[in-house]
């Protein structure tokens, strides 16, 4: 069981170029990069309710490749709920998720209090390998939540980490603080009430 701490870890893993950055940086930043730049190990954070109270998501994106083992297995014990992307664009990087998969089962054991999100990322691409219904199959395998996203197209990105945190059941954690609005809810509710229809 992994201590109560204040801050609540998100793991993501996929192969190299998936597009793990760029749907991290989408969310936490809101920004998107054309140019790929492989990562080593970046850790973003993130305030969100977690039990009622501020916590920090920490999100760690992990290399896409497999040079760094002990890395791998350390980020597999410390994480809380893990993103494990492949890009629709390739069966290959689909496939490269299956070592990690095993090893998440096998360092976590009992997995199904594991907040898990299958994702196919660079769902804009007209050049696709992979169907969505093959990422449902694969997540209905793994007994896990499946999305299809686009970093680039800014699509399902707020709602994958959303989705992760409804996932999780041994406390209430969500993007939304208590008592903190979002931008685009202060907006709705600035907008409400200034205009009327006649």
């Amino acid at each position: 069981m992994p201590e109560q701490s204040n801050d609540y870890r998100v793991v993501v893993f996929g192969a190299a170029g998936v597009g793990k950055s760029s749907l991290v940086l989408r969310f936490v930043r809101g920004t998107f990069r054309e140019t790929y730049i492989p990562t080593i190990e970046d850790t973003y954070r993130q305030v969100i309710s977690c039990d009622k109270s501020i916590c920090t998501l920490q999100i760690t994106d992990t290399t896409g490749s497999h040079q760094f083992p002990a890395m791998q297995r350390l980020s597999i014990s410390k994480g809380h709920a893990f993103i494990l992307v492949y890009s629709v664009t390739s069966r290959q990087s689909m496939e490269d998720l299956q070592p990690i998969f095993e090893q998440i089962c096998q360092i976590k054991g009992d997995i199904q209090k594991i907040p898990i999100m299958l994702v196919g990322n660079k769902s804009d691409e007209t050049q696709r390998e992979l169907d969505a219904s093959e990422g449902q199959a694969l997540a209905s395998k793994w007994k896990c939540s499946f999305m299809e996203t686009s970093a680039k197209m800014n699509y399902n990105v707020q709602e994958l980490f959303q989705e992760l945190l409804n996932l999780e059941k041994r406390r209430t954690v969500s993007l939304q603080v208590e008592g903190k609005k979002s931008k685009q809810q202060k907006k709705k509710d600035k907008l409400q009430g200034k205009c009327s229809v006649m």
